[in-house]
């Protein structure tokens, strides 16, 4: 017989598999699924193209990245153990805001307010770094660090070279970067920082071998934290364009955060669960800690897609739910979902001064296409949609009245409310209040608001280029 006889018949078959692992898998849909909506679009697929719609949904339809939340609560008896006495000890400082809305930051972070703390605002990357070098510098046990990116320019550079300097003086230095987000960092880089000592790890791809799979997910943290006494977290990773030194977008702004006191611990446990997934090890680390005269009451709030819920999802939302006279939010992004939008319109509706900060530039074209289709439905409820036009702004920030300024990871779209690990700083303290107050004022004289004639006088070609944007906002 002709071989070549055999090929219909087998890709008959073959198809006949693929719809059937189709069908089996609408059941995993069905039971999984985030939304009505895409669990119905997502059993289409499976129907009528299995063979795209499978190794699709596995990357980019997993609502949880499964094992992390085990390795955090079960399998590790240390790290529980730990997390446990970082906790207790928390509780000497422990400090209880006024208002529902704090009782609700510390359930969705896991961890309470705390008094004793110093949080010095840094504003833009030259600070910032300079900032960062000179507490690297003055480490005498261990650094540690996660950036979502990492590059190999000359902030990059300087970086390494800092992070090589102090292991090679016999510090220990941890290294944790998302392959995803670092995916340009050369080998070379990696294999510098090794051969001095420092210890490195990817975020995505470690023991597991199905967390290969889990590449929709992503590491958006930014922290440092020098020997358990001083941390940072912010907006900004390491890159030139940070500093302004990009061409394309020019002047870059940003915001980031120098902490010390019993805070400083919290973000050390957050890195340590991060790098307990990656690396299968737990670090001896100082859980000592200091407290500090400014003694200001500061909240971290890690929120990521091993939570219950959507952490950072309920977090705006209950800041805009909470918001009785303003809410003032500074995102690169604004890609809401129907709950954060509907509680924006809510809060505009009975007053309260909403006010959204957004970047004239787009460094990311799908996403600055599909913030132009929120704008017939925030736009006429009162919420002013402000384009910041002095540079590219990246800050991550939220205001709520007098009560609360946030200054974190976190972008107001659906990644960080539910695909990435995020960390945010939120403090009570009226000093640190009024400095955000203050930044943001000057953020906005540097901003037009925007109107819906921004959208409607455009041609038809860029509104429907917009509207089809929004149809990839839950990967966004």
């Amino acid at each position: 017989m002709n071989p070549w006889e055999w090929i219909p018949g087998l890709t008959a078959i073959g198809l006949l598999c693929l719809h059937v692992a189709g069908l089996a898998h609408v059941i995993h849909v069905i039971m999984h699924g985030r939304t009505a909506q895409g669990t119905i679009a997502w059993i289409v697929c499976m129907v009528v193209a299995p063979w795209v719609a499978i190794p699709s949904y596995w990357v980019f339809g997993r609502k949880k990245f499964t094992g992390y939340v085990h390795a955090r609560r079960k399998e590790d008896q240390e790290l529980e153990r730990l997390s446990s006495g970082m906790k207790e000890r928390l509780k000497h400082y422990e400090f209880k805001p006024a208002g529902v809305f704090s009782r609700a930051a510390e359930l969705l972070g896991g961890l309470p307010f705390t008094r004793g703390n110093e949080a010095e605002i840094l504003v833009d990357g030259n600070l910032t770094f300079e900032s960062i070098f000179r507490s690297m510098a003055s480490a005498k046990h261990y650094i540690l660090v996660n950036f979502f990116i990492v590059k190999n320019d000359r902030v990059g550079t300087k970086f390494k070279e800092a992070l090589i300097e102090r292991a090679t003086a016999g510090v220990k230095v941890y290294f944790l970067f998302d392959e995803v987000g670092s995916h340009k960092l050369p080998s070379s880089y990696l294999e510098d920082l090794r051969n001095a000592g420092v210890i490195c790890h990817s975020f995505g791809v470690n023991r597991r071998w199905w967390s290969r799979l889990q590449i929709n997910f992503r590491n958006h943290r930014k922290i440092v934290v020098v020997d358990g006494e001083e941390a940072f977290i912010g907006g900004l990773n390491v890159g030139d364009e940070y500093l302004g030194r990009d061409l394309k977008f020019g002047a870059w702004r940003d915001t980031h955060l120098r902490l010390r006191g019993p805070s400083v611990q919290a973000i050390q446990l957050v890195f340590l669960e991060d790098w307990n997934w990656a690396a299968d090890e737990i670090p001896p680390l100082s859980w000592n800690g200091s407290v500090e005269t400014a003694d200001q009451t500061i909240a971290i709030i890690p929120t990521g897609p091993a939570d219950i819920g959507d952490s950072w999802q309920l977090v705006v939302a209950e800041a805009c739910n909470n918001a009785r006279d303003r809410l003032w939010i500074a995102s690169p992004y604004f890609v809401p979902d129907q709950g954060v939008l509907t509680a924006l319109q809510a809060a505009a509706i009975r007053g309260v001064d909403v006010r959204i900060l957004i970047p004239e530039k787009a460094d990311h074209l799908m996403v600055w296409l599909a913030a132009f289709s929120f704008y017939q439905e925030v736009i006429p409820y009162g919420v002013k949609l402000m384009r910041y036009h002095r540079g590219f702004l990246h800050q991550k920030v939220m205001l709520i009245d007098d009560s609360y300024a946030f200054i974190g990871t976190g972008n107001l779209d659906n990644r960080s409310f539910r695909l990435n690990f995020e960390i945010s700083a939120v403090s009570t303290d009226p000093g640190f209040i009024d400095e955000v107050t203050h930044m943001l004022e000057l953020d906005f004289n540097h901003a037009r608001e925007a109107a819906l004639t921004d959208l409607d006088d455009r041609s038809f070609g860029f509104r429907l280029a917009c509207r089809t944007a929004r149809l990839f906002a839950p990967i966004l």
